[in-house]
């Protein structure tokens, strides 16, 4: 690598420019996870406190539930949704640092030291960090998963309540939601693992868009 030629400085400022914009691309889909994933919070709590002051009134009760429930589920479920894109982005943004970092290593031999694949991040380096307890507690410990979780259980307060007001004993309308908890639950954990598989897969940042999209859809409607 000695005899490399010295590349030209235009190009080594735009290079360094699409690094600067990749790094900027990844911190803010960091903070719309953040933000997007604080919104839903908020707005589950805030029903749930409103459901316990309607509580004291069983005329309205019903239907304020009625109306609440299915829209911090469908809110829940577009929350899934948008976070999975956001990881797609934010997935799409190191493929790019990635392919910038292999043409640094061929500056020369310090640079190929310094810009080794062995000191890079994913999808450069293979030890992810996230895997290092293992692909289950990976797939249960994302934003997405978690928020599809407390959503499940958002669902399955709707069917018990729906499964008691039409007349079912309380013990089959719990059952009934606790059925729907756990299948949900299952199927976002499904759905995450073939995901993960999908992203590792797919080099095309816009097929593993297109991957992730059809995904939280077969969550949400399947």
């Amino acid at each position: 690598m000695a005899d490399t030629p010295t590349p030209d400085a235009s190009f080594l400022a735009a290079l360094t420019t699409e690094h600067f914009v990749q790094q900027t691309a990844i911190s803010t889909s960091i903070s719309e996870m953040a933000s997007r994933t604080t919104i839903y919070i908020m707005s589950l709590s805030s029903a749930l406190v409103a459901t316990g002051f309607v509580t004291q009134s069983s005329e309205f009760f019903l239907p304020f539930v009625a109306v609440v429930l299915p829209s911090v589920f469908l809110l829940g479920a577009f929350t899934v949704l948008r976070l999975v894109d956001i990881a797609a982005e934010n997935m799409q943004a190191h493929i790019g640092i990635a392919r910038i970092r292999a043409y640094y290593r061929t500056l020369g031999d310090e640079a190929a030291f310094q810009f080794s694949k062995e000191f890079g991040r994913w999808p450069e380096n293979d030890a992810e960090p996230s895997l290092r307890t293992g692909p289950l507690l990976a797939y249960l410990t994302t934003a997405a998963t978690m928020i599809a979780f407390i959503n499940a259980i958002v669902a399955a307060a709707g069917v018990t309540l729906l499964a008691f007001r039409v007349g079912a004993e309380l013990l089959l309308a719990l059952c009934l939601g606790a059925g729907t908890a756990i299948g949900l639950m299952t199927i976002s954990i499904y759905t995450s693992a073939f995901g993960r598989k999908a992203w590792s897969a797919l080099p095309n940042p816009m097929v593993l868009k297109k991957a992730c999209f059809e995904r939280v859809m077969n969550v949400v409607f399947v």
